[in-house]
């Protein structure tokens, strides 16, 4: 791959703003479009009636939002590198912007649905955080502040569910897309007031049809994963998705092989440290996942079952809530862990508090303080894990290629998400039961599910495990000690 280079001049070169304001930007903004993914969750339910669609053209509010956020994060975090983060970064927020609009001005499925692509698309500013972080902090300050911005994922998906919950039950259900508009509009204003751009770029051109190609096979993947039960399973459709995937992707790996200036390097890519991280981000996805699945729909299920609480919507939400709390505690203490023994320890504990926190939650399925007390011990491991996963990213790939390789550890974590719902949903349709005259799933279906979720955290501290040894934490570079900003004036 092409070093990266300057393209300003040493005058041009903008001072950074303080870091306390630069990280705080950019981890609300990463809070705003991780919100977006659990946005519409609780008015599911409702779509059909609300829109005059079907249960199935409800589910693409979800569906669609996956699709073009797996797509455009790689994509645009290349683009990051070759063009401006802080450019790429203002785009992907007014894309947001224009998504939450037309979501809020229409009951229309088909709009709503195109809107909600625009959302989706959004989560790109999170791998574009962390790089812009890496080139602009201070590099005693760029560990912390990366895990804060990859812990955002949790973060705001963990939050925007009670209050997604609690707008739909007191408010029109329209208010939750003005309100998104209203703080995508907010980021934009901030990140041009705040966020410098950098100089560092990427040489070459970019690869299209690398871009193609893998949003080619994404497309097939994904939506083979989240249609499959829907579809059927044996469909002629589903398996003809899968197939494509495979051809498509082997087809696209030949040529990124060839290309000069490639999509994505997977020579780099197929370093032990970058493609251990990647599984490991999966798995840990997949984990993550499960938890905010099962646990809102569980304690809303009716006491006729045997297990359920009856809860409403809100206090479904309401349980990830602690949870959210939790992730923004421990990502300093993740940096701290990291900084002291390595990320590799750091993703090795979070894997491990992973699978505890599903022991809890196999046992504990009867109250609902220990309920959120199991659900909350996942959370602290994915906040863990969360922010140990962009620091091993980083060492191991150029400082050049920082977005486009967070870009495709995020998108492994959305690939994890994309799994779980699909094997989530498949357990809970096929164990179930009859009770106070309606078809509902087993206690037994839940534990199967935690069983699954625990074994997907135990795999992700397996491959951990295999990862190279500790090396030195990641700066603004890892490049003589000196930070990206240093070097381009040196350039200059």
């Amino acid at each position: 791959m092409p070093p990266a280079i300057p393209t300003e001049d040493v005058d041009e070169v903008e001072e950074a703003p303080h870091p306390r304001l630069l990280v705080g930007v950019l981890a609300f903004c990463g809070c705003v479009v991780a919100v977006m993914q659990t946005l519409v969750v609780p008015l599911l339910p409702h779509v059909p009636a609300l829109t005059g669609s079907t249960p199935a053209a409800a589910s693409w509010l979800v569906t669609v939002t996956l699709l073009t956020g797996a797509v455009c994060t790689p994509v645009l975090g290349r683009v990051g590198d070759m063009y401006g983060k802080r450019r790429v970064l203002v785009a992907a927020l007014g894309v947001l912007v224009l998504g939450s609009v037309l979501c809020a001005i229409s009951s229309h499925i088909g709009v709503l649905i195109a809107g909600r692509a625009l959302q989706g698309a959004a989560i790109a500013v999170v791998p574009l955080g962390i790089s812009i972080m890496r080139d602009e902090l201070p590099p005693a300050r760029v560990l912390s502040s990366v895990a804060l911005m990859s812990s955002t994922l949790g973060i705001g998906a963990a939050i925007g569910l009670p209050v997604a919950a609690m707008v739909v039950e007191h408010y029109d259900w329209h208010t939750m897309f003005w309100a998104s508009a209203a703080l995508g509009v907010l980021d934009v204003l901030l990140v041009l007031r705040v966020v410098p751009e950098s100089p560092l770029r990427t040489r070459g051109r970019f690869d299209a049809l690398g871009a193609v190609g893998l949003s080619g096979a994404l497309v097939c993947l994904l939506l083979a994963t989240t249609q499959g039960g829907e579809w059927g399973w044996g469909s002629g459709r589903i398996v003809g998705l899968f197939v494509a995937a495979v051809v498509i992707g082997l087809v696209w790996g030949y040529y990124e092989l060839r290309v000069p200036s490639p999509m994505v390097d997977l020579r780099i890519s197929a370093r032990p440290a970058v493609l251990f991280t990647n599984i490991a981000a999966l798995l840990v996805g997949f984990a993550f996942y499960a938890n905010s699945l099962a646990t809102a729909q569980m304690v809303q299920e009716p006491k006729s079952t045997g297990y359920g609480l009856g809860a409403s919507i809100v206090v479904g939400g309401l349980c990830l809530l602690p949870g959210g709390l939790s992730m923004v505690a421990l990502s300093p203490v993740s940096a701290r862990i990291s900084a002291k023994h390595g990320p590799k320890v750091t993703l090795a504990l979070a894997s491990a508090v992973l699978v505890a926190g599903y022991v809890v939650r196999f046992y504990t399925s009867h109250s609902l303080w220990l309920i959120i007390l199991g659900a909350t011990v996942v959370s602290s491991g994915t906040a863990l894990a969360y922010s140990a996963l962009p620091s091993l990213v980083m060492r191991g790939v150029p400082v050049s290629e920082t977005a486009a390789a967070n870009g495709l550890n995020t998108l492994m974590r959305s690939v994890g998400q994309a799994f779980c719902s699909a094997v989530v949903a498949a357990v809970l349709a096929n164990l179930t039961f009859r009770a106070g005259g309606h078809t509902a799933p087993t206690l037994h279906a839940y534990l199967v599910v935690f069983l699954i979720a625990g074994g997907a955290a135990l795999a992700a501290l397996a491959v951990t495990l295999c990862l190279p040894g500790r090396s030195a934490a990641p700066t603004a570079g890892n490049v003589g000690g000196r930070g990206p900003k240093v070097l381009a004036q040196e350039g200059a």
